[in-house]
């Protein structure tokens, strides 16, 4: 008699797709971030290698984020000191002319005073000291030479300063040139991978990446309320950025990285927060459960803080996910990103 018996589904076959695909993940994983990936022969594997670069491009710029936004803060500094070590020179020069007259009027009455000539050459503090000590000098004189030599300190003091901070801006920009090959080299890689794709291939690809950009529109974010009209006012404007393109160091208006769009987005409001995700981690008050998040709440995601967005409600992030995206929402669990916590600001 004939078995009538189903035939077992292939679940074989599937357990050594996943372990394959594992065995695959953790090779990449282990290869040197400078290395180039080894093509995948399937589209699916070169797509998550392609996807791995990707994140590790967005990594690589949140760093280069870091160190121009203190770049930036250095240059402010060094050119507030030397703005005021310009104003401090034409007071200096003002009183240079006035120790000068002191110094000519002496020279009138019967020649200059040995301690004038001293401060006029190279020693204002042992001027100073033996002018304490001679009546050929009024207090008044005296008030003007004591101030000369006060600017002259501050002045040297802040030409110092400003040499120095412009020493450690020099090494960051350094740095922010060898951050942007990074940078540039994980994005050649990815792409380097994407070329060797068939066409159909690509194209499979690249019409996944556009459901997710037009599946946006249509998103249920719910109807529950931001916890402040801050938050609620800085979500209305990422969410009219919707569509926009990623690109990495962007922070708006018509492209964006991940930070750039938060930091971007509350800046409308009348509001600073820190450029980059890492530092945005710890703006605000931490909300640690996905449940207690209201839409316009940063959610930071991946293990090194690498990653923002805001919270949009219904389980949902808006954020400017990575190269080749658009500003858009998707699912948080759907992410691949894992979750670490809210802050709200």
């Amino acid at each position: 008699m004939a078995s009538h018996r189903r035939p077992k589904p292939p679940r074989q076959t599937y357990a050594t797709v996943l372990t394959a695909t594992a065995v695959a993940a953790v090779a990449l994983s282990a290869q040197p971030a400078s290395a180039d990936p080894v093509p995948d022969p399937t589209q699916k594997g070169v797509k998550a290698q392609v996807d791995r670069l990707y994140e590790q491009a967005t990594q690589s710029t949140e760093k280069y984020n870091g160190a121009k936004e203190k770049a930036d803060a250095l240059q402010k500094k060094v050119a507030a000191l030397q703005d005021t070590a310009a104003r401090k020179q034409v007071g200096l020069n003002e009183l240079r002319n006035r120790v000068g007259a002191i110094a000519a009027a002496q020279y009138r009455n019967g020649g200059m005073d040995p301690s004038v000539q001293l401060l006029l050459s190279s020693d204002p503090d042992a001027f100073l000291e033996q002018a304490a000590l001679t009546d050929r000098v009024s207090d008044r004189e005296m008030t003007v030479l004591r101030q000369f030599q006060s600017q002259q300190r501050e002045l040297a003091q802040q030409r110092t300063q400003a040499s120095k901070m412009l020493e450690d801006l020099q090494d960051i920009r350094g740095g922010l040139g060898s951050k942007k090959k990074q940078i540039q080299g994980k994005l050649a890689a990815a792409q380097k991978l994407l070329n060797t794709l068939s066409a159909a291939e690509k194209a499979k690809i690249a019409a996944e990446e556009e459901r997710a950009n037009r599946a946006t529109p249509r998103t249920d974010l719910g109807n529950e309320a931001s916890a402040s009209q801050r938050a609620a006012a800085a979500f209305a404007a990422a969410k009219s950025r919707v569509g926009m393109p990623y690109v990495w160091g962007a922070t708006g208006p018509g492209s964006f990285d991940c930070s750039g769009l938060t930091s971007w987005a509350f800046k409308q409001t009348g509001v600073s927060i820190p450029r980059t995700s890492q530092a945005q981690a710890n703006a605000g008050t931490r909300i640690n459960s996905l449940g207690d998040l209201k839409p316009g709440d940063l959610i930071i995601m991946r293990g090194d803080l690498s990653h923002v967005g805001f919270y949009a409600g219904n389980g949902q992030i808006l954020h400017a996910p990575k190269p080749g995206a658009q500003v858009r929402y998707e699912s948080i669990a759907r992410s691949g990103m894992p979750f670490m916590w809210g802050v709200r600001i």
